[in-house]
């Protein structure tokens, strides 16, 4: 009986690993296209897009396991990350559909709707847009303003292109970092007189910083201009500062 027992045991210990092993494969696996892409042609938020044009092919097989990915058992961080990753990938495809002829992500939509209402991926055998996965699946699920400075808009005034993937075993960090790094950029966030003046992000997505942006800006912010935001005190004002929508090349 006990060596059955021990059988038992040492059997559901094996299977255990086995699955797992597979799980971390799988994630590896999933990104190794996608990091080799973006360490090639992602460089300080600038993002090549005349290299990417050249690889397309790769960035189109990355683009394939991403439509072939069982996204509804991804759970937690996985799933977080795999979107994020998602969003940022299709993105890029979307501006090479156009490009070399177009100058801003906004020409990739049309007269009658946005580039990002535009149905183009393909997740699940099903077609959805990049709106629908920043809205319904990132900020719907996850309800976290960090999620607003790793999806990328292919412009100048959005938070820089990671130049590596979000992985679920260190996203926490990642999260924090592009933060900190769009808050530490003076186009970003900068005071004049009793202004703050602060990306357009904190008045579109207003309610997903709690109807406060400026708390989670001192979160993020450089200690200097942490400090003197709060000697300001409540008589500070906010101002919204223009959004460059052309390429982030």
């Amino acid at each position: 009986m006990q060596n059955k027992l021990v059988k038992y045991v040492i059997f559901i210990s094996l299977c255990s690993l086995f699955f797992q092993s597979l799980s971390t494969a799988e994630e590896n696996r999933d990104d190794s296209i996608y990091s080799a892409l973006l360490k090639k042609h992602v460089k300080n938020g600038r993002v090549n897009y005349d290299g990417f044009k050249k690889d397309e092919g790769l960035l189109d097989a990355y683009l394939a396991v991403l439509s072939n990915t069982e996204s509804r058992s991804l759970v937690g961080s996985r799933r977080f990350a795999f979107y994020i990753n998602a969003y940022n990938a299709f993105t890029i495809k979307l501006v090479l559909t156009k490009f070399p002829g177009i100058n801003s992500i906004k020409e990739a939509g049309s007269f009658f709707s946005s580039p990002w209402s535009k149905k183009f991926i393909s997740l699940q055998n099903r077609k959805v847009s990049l709106d629908y996965i920043e809205h319904e699946i990132l900020r719907s699920e996850f309800k976290d303003p960090r999620v607003h400075f790793a999806i990328n808009c292919a412009s100048k005034s959005c938070p820089h292109l990671l130049n590596e993937p979000y992985q679920s075993k260190k996203l926490e960090i990642q999260l924090d970092s592009q933060a900190a790094d769009f808050l530490s950029n003076r186009k970003n966030i900068f005071i004049k007189g009793d202004t703050i003046f602060i990306s357009k992000i904190f008045k579109w997505f207003k309610e997903d910083f709690s109807n406060n942006p400026l708390l989670f800006v001192k979160q993020y912010v450089p200690e200097e201009l942490k400090k003197q935001i709060i000697s300001m005190g409540e008589s500070i004002k906010i101002s919204y500062i223009d959004y460059d929508w052309s390429l982030n090349r």
